[in-house]
This record gives structure tokens, sequence and C-alpha cells, in this order.
């Protein structure tokens, strides 16, 4: 472990608090943690989902999943929190990236690139941004964290669609229409 006289923020610490404070391999309950602000930390989330700490690739999946069951986003930051701290991390796009998704009748369920499965419904709506030269699908996974949907499953999306009453192609989820156009 390195040596942390400065009082610097690690990513080793922020990981073996996340441990710690994950329980039944669920969740933990960000949403109720308030710690105070302790600096930012050399991490970015890139737009292609590869977390990245001190500008190197974070390699090992199981330690992106630690860090992605801690992260929080308040007035449009991104910040990795445990119960006693909060740190800033940069993110280029959104967190996650949807990379896949089961397409049923009236079900699409996401798997995201740290294993989130997440149901598209009205509390986990598809959105699109962009424009139609460049559509920017994603989707609510959770607390103001998004994905964006990969390209190869944007087009299975795109394959599956159909028109409402309106014209307008979209997919059906939990009873719920989204437009897949911009």
């Amino acid at each position: 472990m390195a040596d942390h006289s400065d009082n610097s923020v690690s990513a080793e610490g922020i990981a073996e608090a996340a441990s710690k404070a994950a329980k039944d391999g669920g969740l933990p309950p960000v949403h109720l943690w308030n710690p105070p602000f302790c600096g930012d930390l050399d991490m970015q989330i890139r737009a292609d989902g590869t977390w990245f700490y001190q500008g190197t690739p974070i390699g090992r999946p199981a330690m992106v999943r630690l860090f992605s069951t801690i992260l929080k986003r308040e007035d449009g930051k991104y910040f990795l929190v445990t119960p006693v701290e909060k740190v800033g991390i940069q993110v280029e796009d959104a967190p996650f990236v949807a990379v896949d998704a089961e397409i049923g009748p009236d079900r699409i369920t996401f798997t995201t690139n740290v294993g989130d499965e997440v149901l598209a419904d009205a509390e986990h709506p598809i959105i699109i941004r962009g424009d139609s030269a460049e559509p920017r699908p994603y989707v609510h996974v959770r607390a103001g964290l998004e994905a964006l949907i990969d390209r190869k499953t944007f087009y299975r999306l795109a394959a599956a669609a159909e028109d409402d009453a309106g014209g307008r192609a979209g997919v059906r989820s939990e009873g719920q229409f989204f437009p897949l156009e911009v």
C-alpha cells in the first residue's frame, strides 16, 4: 500500500471503504451518504466505458465494478462516495455503456459494461439525444446515472422497432413506448 501521509485520497482507500460498505452483493446505499468532499481523484471514465486511474486503464473488472457501485451524480458532476469521503472524478459522456439487450415482447433488459441489468420502463427510460445524423441513445440506470447504448445494441433495437400512432419508430418495454428518433 502506498504511503498517504500527505492526507491525499487514493483509489485503494476508496476501494477498501467501498468493499466494507457493500453488503450482500447489492448496491451500497450511496443515496443516503453525504460525506465531506475530499478533493478530486485522478480517475476518468472515457466515452467507451473504460475506467482510467492516473492515466492508466483499470484492468481489473472486479475493481471497476466495485467503483461503479459507489458512483454518485450531483449537480451534473460525478463522485465516488463512501460513508466517510466523497471524491470527484471525470466522466466524458455517460458512466456506463449498455453492451447488450434482451429484447422480448414488451420487455427490454439491458446489460451494462459493469454487469448491471436494467429493465427499460418508466423509471429507466430510453432517451435519444444528438440529432438524426448522429443519434446518441441512452438508458437510465439509477439515480441520475445513464448508460450509452452501444451501436450494435442500438441497431438491434432499431431492427425491433415499430411505429406508434404518430408514425414515430420506437420500441416498447413494460407498457412504455420509447421513440428511437431525435
